[in-house]
């Protein structure tokens, strides 16, 4: 039978709390926490998280089993809420996904818990530039779930920024072969300090593309794609819109599809 540990380290690697070895595990983070650890009886599990109260919870994939989220510090901390990871009140909560959670139709792209050192929660994105390296420009804003694009610069207006450059690109890593349908884009629509881009082009990592047409407006924009099976896409060739402003923007890019059986032993 699965089971599932939470531990919460200091910056030396010391354990402060320990919640789990059963189902599911939850504790308040103690002060002096600087990474919270996942720990799973199975590779390949599936866990619902939500490692600060202020975040929304994310069903994740971790394929060897266990996970590190090192908590925000310094300039990351622009990234998320000003009450998030208060020692003392902010609850962390982790769990194994029932197998109703994982089979159906949902967004396999939402991970609010993912950053540039994440190698073993999936998903993960990446980017090829993020604007000055800031945290309210970083390729995860992507995927945090917060659909705020009226503003730009600072939560919970965050946003993936391409730093003015035409060749940016942004990829989505599922960590295993998913089962694509449908595509859920919103634009950061700031305007008019924003443009936007008039279409992009996503490549699966099949080979397959297809190229996106966007329009000017700040709601979510759908395409359905042929049923694929894939490991990652990737966003790029993203065309702007002949407006003034130099600064568009992606403030979420959700995938619609489901697992494949295949990967559903974990649990």
């Amino acid at each position: 039978m699965n089971w599932i540990l939470c531990e919460i380290l200091d910056e030396k690697g010391q354990v402060l709390a320990q919640s789990g070895q059963g189902g599911a595990a939850s504790l308040i983070l103690p002060c002096g926490g600087r990474s919270v650890v996942l720990k799973c009886g199975k590779p390949g599990s599936y866990c619902v998280i939500q490692l600060e109260d202020t975040l929304a919870p994310a069903l994740v994939y971790l394929p060897q089993g266990k996970a590190v989220y090192q908590l925000p510090q310094g300039e990351e901390r622009q990234g998320v809420s000003p009450r998030a990871f208060s020692p003392g009140t902010s609850v962390v909560r982790a769990r194994l996904a029932q197998p109703s959670e994982v089979e159906g139709l949902r967004n396999l792209a939402l991970n609010p818990y993912d950053s540039h050192e994440n190698k073993d929660m999936f998903p993960h994105a990446f980017a090829n530039v993020e604007t000055r390296g800031e945290a309210v420009f970083a390729a995860r804003n992507a995927i945090d779930g917060l659909y705020e694009n009226s503003s730009h610069g600072g939560w919970p207006y965050t946003s993936w920024g391409i730093n003015r450059d035409p060749q940016a690109a942004w990829t989505i890593d599922f960590g295993r072969t998913v089962l694509v349908e449908k595509l859920r884009i919103t634009l950061r629509a700031d305007f008019p300090h924003d443009a936007w881009w008039t279409q992009g082009t996503v490549t699966f990592s099949d080979g397959f593309s297809q190229v996106l047409a966007f329009t000017k407006t700040a709601l979510p924009q759908e395409f359905l794609v042929s049923p694929r099976q894939v490991r990652s896409i990737t966003f790029h060739d993203l065309i702007k819109a002949d407006d003034p402003s130099p600064f568009p923007a992606l403030t979420q890019f959700e995938v619609w599809g489901r697992e494949l059986g295949e990967n559903q032993n974990g649990n």
